[in-house]
């Protein structure tokens, strides 16, 4: 699947017509995780009772029954993707909290199927057709969508951010791009001191984005508290402060990508920590729970790098390989015994005579595990 975004631009009764789209969509979502709570076998229910209930809801209340028939089975789906992961979580006995379903307050989006929208020949312009009164969306982008048959279009979503609105095309094609084979081999470990480290002693720098906005950030957000609740100064104030973390956002987004695609285009075969393993579990959620680096490790954002970078794996045709992370640091690369250290101590010294930085001598081990 390919996911290609455009800006929209419209009219004010037009973005209150897609206001009110997403507040219909939470409001299903909402009461159909209601209809499963007071189900007295909540065990029984299953997607297709959600979707017949969301049914049921548009010969009840009329403005449900204005949004188009498929974005109401759209919206029963998202309670049944809570409901059947805090399922999975009970089943795997995943430690912590199981991650119950809980009312939505804030929905965002709006996601229409095959139906209730046509675009335009031109594919500029996207009208949809139920009775919301959105109308006819000029799309503002750069996205060759024009190039895709209008049925490989499986979903339309449209998205309210803090600097506007959005239309998503989730568009049913393979992205391909095989590049030339290089013959170089890479491992990679990432960290805090910088953002990534590889096999061959490169240090890529941490850019540190919400560091570097902090000050901004809270400037803004000590503003909020200084307005009248529910005035026209306090809700600017926080379109303000949203525009800032937006912003973050999208710099830690566009880094990730740039870097994850440099990686794959100029080597073979990337190597990387995998994100759990049975013996040391490296999950990015449980990391957080140290309340002297969450930050920092939120801000380094290791996951969605990993993510670009199997992305780009896969439309270049290289290989990326996840492997455990046991003994990656502690372990020499050359000799392969064992050295235990701190974390305070950035520099591998082994009796064999191997002195190396301690990132660069976890990325070598990385390599040598994704070869056997």
């Amino acid at each position: 699947m390919l996911v290609l975004e455009y800006k929209i631009k419209a009219k004010q009764a037009q973005y209150q017509a897609i206001n009110e789209a997403i507040r219909t969509v939470q409001f299903i979502r909402n009461k159909c995780l209601r209809y499963w709570m007071d189900t007295p076998k909540a065990s029984s229910i299953k997607r297709f009772d959600l979707n017949k209930y969301s049914t049921e809801l548009r010969n009840e209340f009329k403005f449900v029954k204005d949004l188009n028939s498929m974005a109401c089975q759209a919206s029963a789906e998202r309670s049944w993707l809570a409901i059947s992961r805090f399922y999975d979580n009970c089943k795997s006995n995943k430690t912590g909290k199981k991650g119950y379903p809980r009312f939505q307050k804030d929905n965002r989006s709006v996601e229409y199927k095959t139906t209730g929208w046509k675009i335009h020949p031109t594919k500029r312009r996207i009208t949809f057709t139920d009775k919301k009164g959105i109308g006819e969306l000029k799309l503002l982008g750069t996205w060759d969508i024009h190039t895709y048959p209008a049925k490989t279009i499986k979903r339309v979503r449209l998205m309210r951010r803090a600097d506007g609105y959005y239309c998503q095309f989730c568009v049913n094609s393979e992205c391909v791009d095989a590049q030339p084979k290089t013959g170089h081999e890479i491992g990679l470990d990432v960290g805090l001191e910088s953002f990534y480290t590889d096999s061959n002693g490169y240090q890529e720098p941490n850019p540190r984005f919400l560091r570097k906005a902090e000050s901004d950030i809270k400037q803004v957000q000590r503003s909020i508290y200084k307005k009248q609740k529910s005035s026209t100064r306090r809700r600017k104030a926080r379109a303000r402060y949203s525009k800032k973390h937006l912003r973050v956002s999208r710099q830690r987004n566009e880094h990730a990508k740039r870097l994850a695609r440099n990686v794959c285009k100029s080597n073979d075969l990337v190597a990387y920590v995998r994100a759990a393993c049975r013996r040391q579990d490296l999950r990015v959620s449980n990391m957080l729970k140290n309340h002297c680096l969450a930050k920092s490790i939120t801000d380094a954002s290791w996951y969605q790098f990993r993510q670009w970078i199997e992305y780009f794996a896969n439309k270049f045709e290289k290989l990326a390989i996840a492997v455990p992370p046991q003994y990656t640091s502690s372990e020499c690369s050359q000799c392969k015994r064992v050295v235990k250290k701190s974390l305070s101590t950035r520099t591998h010294v082994c009796q064999c005579g191997c002195v190396l930085h301690r990132d660069t001598n976890a990325a070598i081990n990385i390599l040598h595990k994704a070869r056997v």
